[in-house]
């Protein structure tokens, strides 16, 4: 596990660094992400060429958390992990589940420390000391430096970890503007959108291979104890059924902010994916029988979505026909009537829910508990379910034609419930990203769904374009 002491140390460089670098030496190399992000998955899956799953130890059970590292890595050779915050950082002052510390101590994974030291020396000792003794049960295998000045600069805190603690110093990075990676209001740039990603990819993995000592990240690796017990995880029920709906599954710039696991657990319910981009597709997939909008930035997009107006009138006329649609956070900016940008220029929007986003520059963030308000083909009423939300947008202006979707139970940050999300005709739309592991039955009822829009439209008719 790549872990630091607080959000901003290089966590992601380093980690994308490090598979890249470990890919070079035709490693099988398994990323994962701890917590609900979905941005620095999108550079380990560059980095490593395959999916990043997450590894969320308060949407999911502890006993699913282990079991998903153990199913992902079959068939590889090494397994890095990128921590979430700082180390101990999880749900509250007193309870760390969630964090980076929570995992590795479920899976007795070792710890590589990402230690900005730019401003330090000899303190970086004292640092490492608190971090390794706080909680014994997490071991700290060793330390990377991060945006040191130089091998100089990077000796004198070697030699204070040596003589007063005893973790080794695996390597360093030094500071280069060229590693570090461009920011806006919701974190870094995701990977998925244009940029030079894999010539910074390129950059990042020479600086690792130059100062970091490989060959010992590898030993520490396989120092590790196999993981105990099965990889049976709670599924989707196997299909009962003769045709296999496809759903449709947004994924593009704008719309990137989904769990692989989500898909497949949809696979395994009987569902065939096809991805669809709103931004530059005319037509949604042939044949597709429900939607997934998942989130991702559309408000710097809204530009390129509005005058897509062919892909626009598609959704909408699924909408009509009643196609079951699932939207989350900016798959629900998407339908509504418009989204109001940061600058505040207007851009009309699908228009199938009422209402519009605006930006409004407060974070709408953490973890949350939602209670379905209604039955309906995703949820029965009473349903609980764990999520995460993270925006920066408002929905406005609804009508009496949305019934609320859910109330968002009381937390830590949230002393009094309230009504979150809408249900209007079959869509089902919400500023809450779910890990449908959580609840394994969403995606049996989502294909099951999506397989009844199939028969209900008839066979012929469905293969229609929308």
């Amino acid at each position: 596990m790549i872990a630091a002491p607080m959000s901003g140390s290089g966590k992601t460089t380093v980690t994308a660094g490090l598979i890249a670098a470990l890919a070079a030496r035709r490693l099988r190399v398994a990323p994962f992400k701890v917590g609900p992000d979905y941005i620095d998955p999108s550079y380990h899956r560059r980095a490593a060429g395959r999916a990043c799953h997450n590894l969320d130890t308060w949407m999911l059970a502890e006993d699913q958390a282990v079991a998903l590292l153990a199913r992902h890595t079959q068939g590889v050779d090494l397994a890095l992990i990128e921590g979430v915050m700082g180390l101990f950082d999880g749900l509250s002052g007193s309870d760390d589940t969630g964090s980076a510390a929570h995992l590795a101590r479920l899976t007795g994974t070792p710890v590589l420390l990402v230690l900005d030291a730019g401003a330090m020396a000899r303190t970086a000792a004292a640092l490492i000391q608190g971090l390794r003794d706080f909680d014994p049960r997490v071991r700290l295998a060793g330390v990377i430096l991060n945006r040191v000045g130089g091998a100089g600069h990077a000796a004198i805190i070697r030699e204070a970890l040596d003589d007063s603690v005893g973790v080794p110093v695996v390597g360093f990075i030094a500071n280069h503007e060229s590693l570090h990676l461009p920011e806006r209001h919701l974190g870094l740039i995701p990977a998925t959108e244009p940029g030079q990603w894999d010539v910074w990819l390129q950059y990042v993995r020479a600086q690792v291979e130059a100062t970091v000592d490989l060959d010992q990240v590898i030993a520490i690796a396989q120092s590790v104890v196999p993981l105990a017990g099965s990889v049976n995880l709670p599924s989707a029920l196997p299909p009962r059924r003769l045709v296999t709906p496809t759903i449709a599954v947004a994924r593009d710039a704008a719309f990137s902010f989904l769990y692989e696991d989500n898909l497949d657990l949809l696979r395994d319910a009987g569902a065939r994916i096809e991805f669809f981009s709103p931004l530059t597709d005319p037509a949604l997939p042939p044949g597709t029988c429900a939607l997934y909008l998942c989130g991702g930035f559309p408000e710097l997009y809204a530009g390129e979505l509005a005058a897509n107006e062919a892909m626009r009138r598609a959704l909408r006329t699924a909408a009509v026909d009643g196609m079951p649609i699932y939207a989350e956070c900016g798959g629900l900016m998407y339908l509504a009537e418009a989204i109001v940008d940061q600058q505040g220029a207007m851009h009309p929007m699908v228009g199938a829910l009422p209402g519009a986003s605006h930006m409004t520059g407060r974070l709408s963030m953490g973890y949350r508990t939602v209670q379905a308000l209604h039955d309906g083909w995703l949820w029965r009423a009473g349903e609980q379910v764990r999520g995460h939300e993270f925006h920066y947008s408002a929905w406005t202006g609804l009508d009496g034609r949305a019934r609320s979707a859910y109330i968002v139970l009381p937390g830590a940050v949230q002393p009094a419930p309230r009504v979150e999300g809408a249900q209007i005709g079959s869509i089902f739309a919400s500023y809450i990203h779910l890990h449908f592991r959580s609840f394994p039955i969403l995606a049996q009822r989502f294909a099951e769904a999506a397989a009844r829009h199939f028969v209900r439209l008839g066979a012929n008719e469905n293969k229609r374009v929308y």
